[in-house]
């Protein structure tokens, strides 16, 4: 076999192999209005869907979910509508309502009711204070009840003016008057025969045996004083007592009958009736040793202060008889769904609002407000990992929550030294939930590692592919998808032909033709990009033409670096060649990678070999501009390398590899192939094709492994070709391995059809350097011919060896000559 024949060199894939196309016809409708009303599955993620299915339906605790995948595949959206499915299945769970505990202020109460009830107690309870309000006075000013309260007063009144005159007898007895004065005793001494009050001058002349018997006879008075206050205070009590059980009789049916109502129109059967009904015995009771405050007091108008406070008084009784429903379920059809968007302390376990009061913040029961863990109580509550990750305080109370599943709503303020008057302690409560977390696969794993026992409550791992296999039944189900986008946002629907190009980005989005991307999201970014190009030549319906429009508008958005380094290459500041040979020099592809948008470059890569014993230097890792997967990739082809011409051991090689005007850093091991392809064109000295871009990775057996961003690599080197003037013998060199991930753009697909361009894929590097040399690789064992590239680097490695030798031999030199020194006599 002659050694200079390019027989092992790969053929160039033909037009139809760059690219999946979809045909219109095949998708079975004309346009997306015909399929709005189509039931949408789960994607391509069943392995999600059951999941979802069966820990949504778990009813054991620490069942919880944890959702991973990545941002934009769907996994809220379709999560949240797998729990609106389950929850519509589940009961209403019960109200929950906060109640004022007159025995113990700081400690209102919890109260479950069936849903619907908190609602109606609050709302009874609401009727009930107006209505005493409004019949108490009424009641209390009836002719009866007046009539009956005179009496008791004037019994008092009789009993004690009886008592007073005896005092002021006895009084009068001591020469003294004795008279009351807003409530006071007020006495005062008098003359022995004038019977009128002393003047000062008449005390003045009083001898001392005299003011002894007045001082005797005055506090005989003082003490006579305090027997009447003994006497009469039991008549005050007797009359208040008497007055007060006029009330109660006058009023207590009316309240009675009130609560009587309440308790009649709440169902019997109710978890916290006990709770319930010692409640409402303490609002008959607070009431009733209240009734006072029902009645205006007697000669006061109404901007009198006495009348403002005993209206403030009155109104905050009845305020702490009414009902705090903090969760109200009477809406709910089924289990409630709450999405936690902004998981705070406040907003996921509830917080006390406080008010300000003129000494100090005030809140009481009715500032309690519930949070998302009470509000999904029965339910679904879903969070995002992210949320929680960055608050320690809420992460530590989710995991207490997570372990004994009751919350108590804690007062914040009071721990932090608000100044309140009395620190709220509200009743806990147990919450059933069901908790879905949403996270990415890393967080999950990190989870799992760092966090044994928060890992053990989330037991049901819910993971969304981000690409999944494609099949007839997946291209009409995003069809499907796409029909109710566009009635949903009130958009131009699309053609089929237009669907079928949509359907294509989503397979070039997952860089593969057997598979479509998940990420629905991007898809919908599109659509609308799309239904824009539509609208704006006033289309009733998006085709293809939209979509290659909008895909266009994207790129000019987004390319502005890409084309910089394009002018860069017009103008001879980075140096690519297109055309010839070159030894040791070859086009090497790259992906840059934006975050927004991606594109391929080339980048030369370029070898140096000499006479030596260092081996193979990667001048990238010398300077730490390259990352450890390009490092270990460099690694393998030294491993490599040293195989193929092992047989020649000891080496004496000095070689040096870089990838040329790169200074920002290098990661990935794609260009592993092209450095070796470089190296052995400076071995053996023959020239490498510089209209050929390379790219794949390779093993130690020489083996091309795939790589990524293979359609960016592939296009960029294109468009650099199509830029200088296509010559028809340009094009790229791919791993054989990588075929399915071609979705290459119609440009490229349309020149390879017309033979400008060529795309050459390769299962082993000896196709390769084959191709670049156009002379037989000899790298496998039957195929090592003289005058092949391995026979070439051979002799070149020989001759090295020899190099090196005959330079060490150099460096001993001749042996040192005696009696050259000058000796002693």
């Amino acid at each position: 076999m002659n050694p200079n024949t390019t027989a092992t060199a790969p053929c160039a894939l033909p037009a139809a192999a760059l690219r999946l196309r979809i045909d219109p016809e095949t998708l079975g409708f004309a346009d997306t209005r015909a399929l709005v009303d189509e039931p949408l599955p789960w994607i391509g993620q069943q392995r999600a869907f059951e999941a979802a299915r069966f820990g949504l339906t778990m009813q054991h605790p620490d069942y919880h979910l944890f959702v991973l995948g990545e941002v934009g595949s769907g996994r809220a959206s379709l999560m949240r509508q797998a729990m609106q499915d389950a929850a519509a299945r589940r009961p209403v769970p019960p109200d929950l309502c906060f109640l004022h505990d007159f025995d113990a202020p700081e400690r209102p109460r919890a109260l479950r009711l069936p849903a619907g009830q908190g609602r109606q107690l609050r709302d009874q309870m609401a009727r009930w204070s107006r209505q005493l309000e409004a019949d108490i006075p009424k009641r209390l000013a009836a002719p009866d009840v007046k009539n009956e309260s005179e009496r008791i007063h004037r019994r008092y009144q009789s009993d004690e003016a009886q008592a007073f005159s005896q005092l002021a007898e006895f009084a009068r007895a001591r020469r003294f008057r004795l008279v009351r004065d807003e409530g006071q005793m007020v006495f005062t001494l008098l003359g022995a025969t004038t019977h009128e009050p002393l003047t000062e001058a008449d005390a003045a002349a009083l001898g001392s045996a005299e003011r002894a018997a007045i001082a005797q006879a005055e506090q005989e008075l003082r003490a006579e004083i305090v027997r009447f206050l003994d006497r009469t205070r039991p008549l005050e009590h007797a009359r208040d007592e008497a007055l007060a059980q006029l009330l109660r009789q006058s009023a207590g049916p009316l309240l009675t009958h009130g609560l009587d109502e309440v308790r009649q129109g709440l169902r019997k059967q109710i978890k916290d009736g006990v709770k319930l009904g010692r409640w409402l015995d303490q609002i008959q009771r607070e009431v009733l040793d209240q009734l006072a405050l029902f009645v205006p007091h007697e000669g006061t108008q109404a901007d009198d202060p006495l009348e403002d406070e005993r209206r403030s008084q009155l109104a905050d009784l009845l305020a702490m008889c009414q009902v705090n429903l903090a969760v109200d379920n009477a809406g709910l059809q089924g289990a409630p769904v709450v999405v936690e968007d902004n998981p705070q302390l406040r907003n996921l376990f509830g917080h006390i609002q406080y008010e300000s009061g003129e000494d100090a913040p005030y809140a009481d029961f009715s500032d309690i407000h519930a949070g998302g863990l009470l509000r999904a109580h029965g339910g679904y509550l879903m969070l995002f990992l992210r949320d929680l990750l960055g608050d320690t305080p809420l992460w530590e109370r989710l995991r207490r929550f997570l372990r004994c599943n009751r919350l108590a709503i804690e007062d914040l303020a009071a721990s932090h030294g608000s100044g309140a008057t009395v620190a709220l302690q509200p009743e806990g409560v147990d919450v059933e939930v069901k908790l879905v977390l949403i996270g990415s696969a890393a967080e999950y794993y990190v989870l799992q590692e760092g966090d044994e026992d928060l890992a053990q409550r989330f037991r049901v791992k819910v993971d969304f592919a981000d690409r999944f296999i494609a099949n007839a039944d997946t291209h009409y189900a995003s069809a499907v998808f796409i029909a109710r986008f566009c009635a949903q946002r009130g958009l131009p629907h699309c053609s089929a032909a237009a669907v079928a190009r949509l359907l294509e980005c989503m397979h070039r989005e997952a860089d593969d033709q057997t598979r479509q991307s998940a990420r629905f999201s991007s898809l919908e970014a599109l659509v609308l990009e799309c239904a824009a190009q539509a609208r704006a030549r006033g289309a009733l319906l998006a085709d293809a033409a939209d979509v290659e429009a909008a895909l266009a508008a994207r790129r000019q958005r987004h390319n502005a670096p890409e084309e910089e380094l394009h002018e860069a290459i017009a103008e001879g500041e980075l140096l690519i060649t297109l055309e010839g040979t070159r030894v040791g020099q070859l086009n090497a592809l790259t992906q840059i990678d934006l975050g927004d948008y991606r594109f391929g470059f080339p980048v030369r890569i370029t070898a140096r070999t000499h006479a030596g014993q260092e081996g193979l230097v990667n001048i990238e890792r010398e300077v730490e501009l390259s990352g450890p997967i390009h490092d270990k990739g460099v690694l393998i082809l030294h491993s490599y390398f040293s195989a193929l011409f092992g047989h020649l051991a000891p080496l004496a090689l000095n070689a040096s590899i870089v990838l040329e005007q790169e200074y920002s850093g290098i990661e990935g091991d794609s260009a592993s192939c092209a450095e070796l392809y470089a190296l052995l064109s400076s071995l053996s000295g023959l020239p490498l094709r510089q209209d050929i871009a390379v790219t794949g990775a390779l093993n130690q057996h020489g083996e091309v492994l795939p790589v990524g961003g293979l359609n960016e690599k592939i296009e960029g080197w294109f468009r650099v070709c199509e830029h200088a003037g296509l010559t028809g013998t340009q094009g790229v060199l791919i791993p054989a391995r990588n075929q399915r991930h071609l979705m290459l753009s119609p440009a490229v697909v349309d020149a390879v059809a017309a033979g400008r361009f060529h795309v050459y894929a390769v299962q082993h590097v000896s196709e390769g350097i084959a191709l670049l040399t156009g002379t037989q690789a000899g790298l496998t064992p039957d195929e090592h011919w003289e005058g092949s590239v391995q026979a070439r680097a051979e002799r070149t490695l020989l001759a090295y060896r020899r190099a090196w030798q005959a330079m060490a031999l150099g460096r001993r030199g001749v042996p040192r000559g005696r009696g050259t020194y000058p000796r002693g006599l």
